[in-house]
């Protein structure tokens, strides 16, 4: 079996498990399905970017945050085109670009996944100590910590209270920290070592 064929097989199952993180965060099945195509092929693109530092999962799942980030901000900037008796729907698309045929907004960067998903392990574990939390609480730590958030776009996306969401951020601290007490710092060699 050729490297490519073992590494779309590897990304075939691994899909599942990525629809369900992203329809978590996305709560839109068809968007959900959409951001995970994407990062998969981005790394089926440019396999070489993968240098083997993190799991395979780690590193798509790094690629799937900022898809995730990028959906959530897009949906709520996007509106529909609003076109006037004398203009047609091509001059409205025709306007977001420069005489030269560049978008007039550039996108963003994405930075660099490897960098951020050093820890394979320990991001495995950290997933499943999520999965044991309320959805809810699960969706506003992953959108405050993970996506970086900030409290207002937080509660706009959720529908809740500054208050509430506080609330349910606290919780899920608690719970995340005696999850990986048990799962994660009382397993891990380095902290049997210092003990």
């Amino acid at each position: 079996m050729t490297i490519a064929a073992t590494l779309h097989q590897q990304l075939e199952a691994m899909r599942p498990a990525l629809v369900r993180f992203a329809i978590l965060q996305l709560r839109n099945e068809s968007l959900a399905e959409d951001v995970v195509q994407d990062a998969l092929i981005a790394v089926l693109e440019k396999p070489e970017r993968f240098a083997g530092l993190s799991t395979l999962r780690t590193y798509v799942t790094g690629i799937m945050k900022y898809k995730i980030i990028d959906a959530l901000r897009a949906s709520n900037r996007e509106r529909p085109i609003e076109t006037f008796d004398d203009q047609s729907e091509e001059d409205v698309i025709d306007a977001l670009f420069a005489a030269d045929g560049h978008t007039v907004a550039m996108p963003r960067q994405w930075g660099d996944p490897d960098a951020t998903l050093e820890q394979k392990d320990f991001f495995r574990v950290m997933e499943v100590c999520l999965e044991k939390l309320p959805a809810k609480t699960a969706r506003i730590f992953i959108m405050r910590e993970w996506l970086e958030f900030d409290t207002d776009e937080i509660c706009k996306e959720l529908g809740c209270s500054t208050a509430n969401a506080w609330v349910m951020l606290y919780r899920a601290r608690i719970r995340l920290r005696e999850c990986l007490d048990l799962n994660w710092f009382g397993n891990c060699p380095a902290a049997e070592s210092k003990s």
